[in-house]
């Protein structure tokens, strides 16, 4: 049972994480509970070891990986080897009460020994689907077998394992993952740079953008296990129905990936335009400046874009698998801020995608439906959750 004593700020959490310096969700949620933590007094630490640049963030200590290099395929990500020795002094130093492991990779599996040696209660996030990552990228029995084999290890191991959506608490049970150590963590984003007031149609020059056109955007990283190919195969028809009513409409990629210079060549004289990375203000700025949000992935435990979305008050598209379908309203509740669709149905998303182009009012409802219903998923309210669990963790008599 988790208390729901949350006055108590003297808990000391100590977290490890293998994704920091990226731009996606995973990433802006950890930066976002460093923060927080840090502006509201709470004893956190956040602990990685990277290359690349990092975001100034406070509470963060960043240790030079022993070597690193370019994951394969995701030049913009990196494979780490953390200090381990080194991280573990530190952790002796900094005495957490609780030890939370963010990524079951090399700086994760660094803290999950720390927490160990050290008799410390484990808590983390399931974030990231490997597993279906695993079966996109490589189609591969073996490598699909060893990789759940190693999440049933490692997440059996903890105390609480935060699930970002029920879809994903399912998942977690079929691994071998105790139900009564499961917490749904509740959603947040971060409502105060994420706003409507910020949309700004002059934004668009500057990136060869035209000022009248209907501005469909997709944020994340650029690659074929977010479904893109799908957005691929069907921008051309979509772009000639919405040309055929009258009306002009243009593709806005944020992020990078892999997938980026093949659909850049498919659909570059297709009016798509893809800024790369974008941060802080000037990605909330974006968001808001856009019309509707596009998010074909089929393997996003949350959707932490699909929220900041919605706060800036784009409609959304998403699909029938994974988490965001739980995080919008879908076109059967009376205040819909989306369309959640078959994951498969390409038809259906074309028809959906020229029908919110072309169509002014329903944009404009479902966008304030949107920032509504976000207004119940502040990240304050998040982080409260979260902390709650950790020091229900730490005054807990078992580690596991």
């Amino acid at each position: 049972m988790i208390s729901a004593n949350t006055q108590s700020a003297s808990t000391r959490v100590l977290k490890f994480t293998d994704t920091l310096a990226d731009v996606n969700g995973v990433c802006r949620f950890i930066q976002n509970t460093a923060q927080t933590a840090h502006d509201t007094g709470h004893d956190l630490c956040v602990y990685t070891s990277t290359r690349l640049k990092m975001p100034e963030v406070d509470g963060v200590r960043n240790f030079t990986p022993i070597y690193a290099r370019a994951m394969p395929g995701y030049e913009t990500l990196e494979i780490a080897l953390p200090p381990a020795f080194e991280m573990f002094r530190a952790a002796e130093a900094f005495e957490p009460d609780v030890i939370h492991v963010s990524t079951p990779g090399p700086v994760g599996t660094v803290g999950f020994l720390t927490a160990r040696l050290m008799r410390k209660p484990i808590v983390g996030v399931y974030h990231t689907d490997f597993p279906a990552y695993i079966d996109e990228l490589f189609d591969n029995t073996l490598c699909s077998a060893l990789c759940r084999g190693h999440m049933r290890f490692f997440y059996r191991r903890f105390k609480y394992v935060f699930s970002r959506s029920a879809d994903y608490a399912q998942r977690l049970i079929d691994l071998g993952v105790c139900k009564d150590k499961l917490v749904r963590l509740r959603a947040g984003y971060d409502d105060t740079k994420f706003d409507h007031t910020l949309r700004d149609p002059s934004i668009w020059k500057q990136h060869g953008l035209k000022p009248d056109s209907i501005k469909a955007v997709f944020c994340g990283r650029v690659s074929t296990e977010k479904n893109l190919p799908m957005l691929v195969r069907m921008w051309p028809t979509i772009r000639e129905r919405v040309q055929a009513q009258g009306r002009e409409i243009e593709l806005v990629i944020i992020g990078d990936g892999p997938y980026r210079t093949e659909m850049e060549q498919r659909l570059g004289d297709q009016g798509a335009h893809f800024l790369g990375f974008r941060h802080g203000v000037e990605l909330a700025a974006l968001y808001a400046s856009c019309d509707f949000f596009i998010f074909p992935s089929t393997t996003d435990t949350l959707g932490q874009v699909v929220m900041e979305a919605q706060g800036s008050g784009l409609p959304v598209i998403v699909t029938d698998q994974g988490g965001p379908k739980e995080i919008v309203h879908d076109q059967h509740h009376d205040t819909p801020t989306a369309f959640v669709l078959p994951h498969n149905d390409e038809p259906q998303w074309i028809d959906t995608i020229v029908t919110l182009a072309c169509d002014d009012d329903l944009r404009n409802r479902l966008g304030r439906h949107g920032i509504e219903l976000m207004k119940s998923h502040t990240f304050a309210a998040s982080f409260e959750h979260y902390w709650t669990v950790h020091e229900s963790a730490a005054h807990s008599e078992s580690l596991t």
